[in-house]
């Protein structure tokens, strides 16, 4: 069985698949902005070998790649923010490489979507110690989706999230934002975005991540294939909170590179995908995401508000390299999550889960 560092199982997801319904600039502060932190501290120490592949000298976005700026590891999103600081590595890490870690990932197809998995992880509760124990028996995760798609020939794609930490109920797996291109068929993937998911990260704050599929078949968290390119922005750091920042993916020599707010962090070699061709996209996605432990989650998606309160999350710009226009189709797969298209390239999504829901539904109408 794969285990991930944390000792939390979760080899043999065993799915199933329903039909669906149907630039914020880095500041520049320092790493002393933050209590405790040392100017060594601001790099990450080096990856042990050098990758192979070189990205485009162009982020896909159209700007010149620079470092962000990097606080002291162990830092919160919230102090990363405060500081003006845009990542941060995990407390204790030692090298510049990802820690790969093996949790349930939902997936969305063009109109199917992966409804629920089987899994034996068990989430640790709220501010547990990372070596939580696994469960001996298999439980079930329910995927719940925000979703804004389209069928797009491209080199890439591009999109700007906004960064939140919307709270994850201690029964539940994740919450999170994210860009995945995919083949036509929805087969081969690779994703990037934020999740918070304390079986990945050990905590409730915001963590870039990675992810690949091949036939469908799920892999794990910022690892499985995955190289590292960056020094500086790592997959898994932790996320300043509360900010917006651009999330792309591009195809370019032979490879799927990923890129986070100014800088390339890393890519899939394609060897990955064996004999499958998939060097260009056929359906790109933008989604929130809810991995629970039942069909109506207490676990807020976005920032918590609805999709109808103008501060709600967002979910913007969407664009691609050598594609069509942008024209993505939103809809929602539950009715404690939902969707407002703002343009064809923008909408906001999210909301405070079942929980918070029928608690307002159950609140007595205030006499006149």
């Amino acid at each position: 069985m794969l285990k991930s560092r944390r000792g939390l199982l979760a080899a043999g997801l065993a799915v199933a698949v329903i039909g669906a319904i149907g630039v914020v600039s880095t500041l520049n502060a320092g790493a002393e902005q933050i209590p405790g932190a040392s100017a060594a501290a601001t790099t990450a120490a080096p990856v042990a070998a050098a990758p192979a592949l070189k990205p485009p000298s162009k982020l896909p976005w159209g700007t010149r790649p620079q470092q962000v700026k990097r606080g002291r590891n162990g830092a919160s999103s919230k102090a990363l923010k405060t500081a003006g600081l845009s990542v941060a590595g995990p407390a204790g890490r030692e090298t510049g490489a990802p820690d790969e870690e093996f949790a349930p990932k939902g997936r969305s197809n063009r109109s199917t979507y992966l409804r629920t998995a089987r899994t034996n992880v068990v989430p640790p509760e709220p501010s547990a110690a990372p070596s939580a124990s696994s469960s001996s028996d298999d439980e079930t995760v329910s995927f719940l989706y925000n979703v804004g798609s389209q069928a797009a020939v491209s080199d890439g794609a591009y999109v700007n999230l906004t960064i939140n930490k919307p709270k994850l109920d201690k029964r539940d797996y994740h919450t999170l934002a994210e860009l995945a291109v995919q083949s036509a068929d929805g087969n081969q993937i690779v994703e990037v975005g934020w999740n918070v998911d304390r079986v990945v990260n050990g905590d409730d704050d915001p963590h870039l991540f990675v992810y690949h599929w091949v036939n469908r078949e799920t892999s794990c968290y910022n690892g499985c294939g995955f190289v590292q390119y960056s020094k500086t922005v790592i997959a898994g750091d932790t996320l300043a909170v509360d900010q917006q920042k651009r999330f792309g993916i591009q195809f370019y020599n032979d490879a799927w590179w990923v890129a986070y707010d100014t800088e390339w962090v890393g890519y899939f070699p394609v060897k990955l995908w064996g004999d499958v061709s998939f060097t260009k996209t056929g359906l790109v996605q933008v989604f929130g995401e809810v991995a629970a432990s039942s069909d109506s989650p207490c676990t807020e998606m976005g920032n918590g508000k609805t999709s109808d309160d103008s501060t709600s999350a967002r979910i913007g710009s969407v664009a691609y390299l050598n594609g069509p226009d942008p024209s993505v189709i939103v809809r929602s797969t539950s009715k404690y999550y939902l969707v407002a298209q703002l343009s064809p390239r923008t909408f906001r999504y999210g909301g405070p889960g079942a929980c918070a829901t029928a608690s307002t539904s159950a609140s007595p109408t205030p006499s006149s």
